[in-house]
């Protein structure tokens, strides 16, 4: 099989594989160097090969809840090579690389979509099915339907839906309250004055919309976009499998220009407070990305997939998803410290200032949390947690013991919160069992 890849709409390299194992991609003759496909595949004369698919476009291949949409639309061959699955869905990818099949239209105009349906109609499990039906193939014909049941989505954690100007995430049982969960995390960056992707909830609570951060000023031009775990040239199912460290030494192999590596670690530093604070054990190298115009235009993506995932019973005894220094602990103390001085050139009162700033957001939002789970009974139990999560993760960020951060003692107290409900264990399926035996 044989895809054209393009950038800014522009045929620019060929991607193939002949035995569905080495993938190779050359570029066209006289491209200019600023049309290049890759931070790490440069415009040049010999071609890239990989013995597999190469790690910028695997960065977007649909998984779980939209790889199951997929094969139900298009059959189950869908999934069976990578490079299949990128010509269904290589028109669709998030920054400025898209991959189509040859005679295809990069630019057929996408699916049109309904914002104010999504922040003012349904969005139960059911509606989210049909809506990523409606969508996920966009611009690709010969769709016939067939049946899927609502329950698929349950049995995944997360069902996301990109389309040419929003990412639409919906909710499940297994995550209740998540769209709330993540917009209040959002709104917590915001307050402490991070670069933050821009998110609304719907009016049910059930889903939240992320404007898309990867357009120019303009609002039409592209900028290109790898996520970390692309960098690495990590698998996506190796996303935890780095470090903090790790991620600091790419970004600075790929950011040439000195004061845009710092800015770059400079954000990346208050990333990394964030998570701490806000417990979320979920932060890994597909949730750090590098947005650019060019090789002399780089910077950190802003903040996006923040949440407090440690209230939920399948994550709660996770620790961050990355280490610091060797160790992954709620409790980093000076590692921390250490780091951030050492690797991102934020010296201990920037660390402080940086801390109270989203101590102060914290406090800011807290009574939004509050607000929540009065307004939405199925997200009570689900904010008095993250409060409380909160409450921790601020107290770990007192790095220093001289160090007078907030607390949420109080904001709790008034709102009536008791302690969170016991962390139900999750049951492990005992394969091979019957369920006609009797327990034991």
């Amino acid at each position: 099989m044989k895809l054209h890849v393009y950038v800014h709409n522009q045929a620019v390299a060929t991607l193939e594989s002949t035995d569905g194992f080495r993938h190779v991609m050359a570029y066209h003759p006289d491209i200019p160097p600023e049309q290049f496909v890759s931070l790490l595949m440069p415009v040049r004369t010999e071609s890239y090969a990989y013995p597999e698919l190469h790690p910028l476009f695997r960065m977007n291949l649909p998984e779980g809840f939209l790889l199951s949409i997929l094969q139900e639309q298009l059959g189950p061959h869908v999934g069976a090579s990578p490079l299949s699955l990128l010509s269904v869905v290589g028109r669709n990818a998030i920054g400025r690389v898209k991959v189509a099949t040859p005679g295809a239209n990069p630019t057929q105009p996408p699916v049109p979509f309904d914002l104010n349906g999504i922040l003012r109609g349904d969005n139960s499990q059911e509606a989210f099915v049909d809506l990523v039906r409606r969508h996920a193939v966009s611009g690709v014909s010969g769709v016939v339907p067939k049946f899927l049941s609502p329950n698929t989505f349950s049995e995944h954690t997360k069902g996301t839906l990109a389309t040419e100007r929003y990412i639409i995430k919906g909710t499940t049982t297994r995550l209740p309250g998540v769209a709330l969960n993540e917009h209040l995390c959002m709104e917590v960056a915001r307050q402490a004055g991070f670069p933050t992707a821009t998110t609304e909830v719907s009016d049910d609570g059930q889903a939240l919309v992320v404007h898309r951060f990867d357009f120019e000023a303009d609002g039409t031009t592209r900028k290109g976009m790898e996520d970390l775990c692309s960098l690495l040239t990590l698998r996506p199912e190796q996303k935890y499998e780095s470090t903090w460290e790790r991620v600091v030494g790419r970004i600075k192999d790929v950011t040439p220009q000195a004061e845009q590596q710092n800015a770059a670690l400079s954000h990346l530093a208050d990333l990394l407070l964030l998570t701490y604070a806000l417990r979320n054990a979920d932060c890994h190298t597909k949730n750090i990305a590098l947005l650019y115009s060019s090789r002399e235009q780089i910077e950190l993506a802003p903040v996006y997939d923040m949440l407090t995932i440690t209230v939920y019973d399948d994550y709660a005894k996770n620790p961050p998803g990355m280490s610091v220094d060797g160790r992954s602990t709620w409790m980093p103390g000076k590692a921390l410290e250490r780091f951030l001085q050492a690797r991102c050139n934020v010296m201990p009162a920037q660390t402080l200032e940086r801390v109270e700033r989203i101590c102060e957001a914290i406090v800011q939002v807290t009574p939004q949390v509050v607000v929540a789970t009065e307004k939405y009974p199925a997200f009570h139990e689900t904010g008095k947690r993250m409060l409380h999560a909160w409450n921790d993760g601020m107290n770990s960020l007192r790095l220093q013991k001289t160090w007078s951060l907030p607390s949420l003692d109080e904001p709790i107290a008034a709102a009536k919160f008791s302690d969170p409900e016991p962390i139900m264990a999750t049951k492990v399926e005992k394969i091979g069992r019957s369920p006609l035996l009797g327990q034991r």
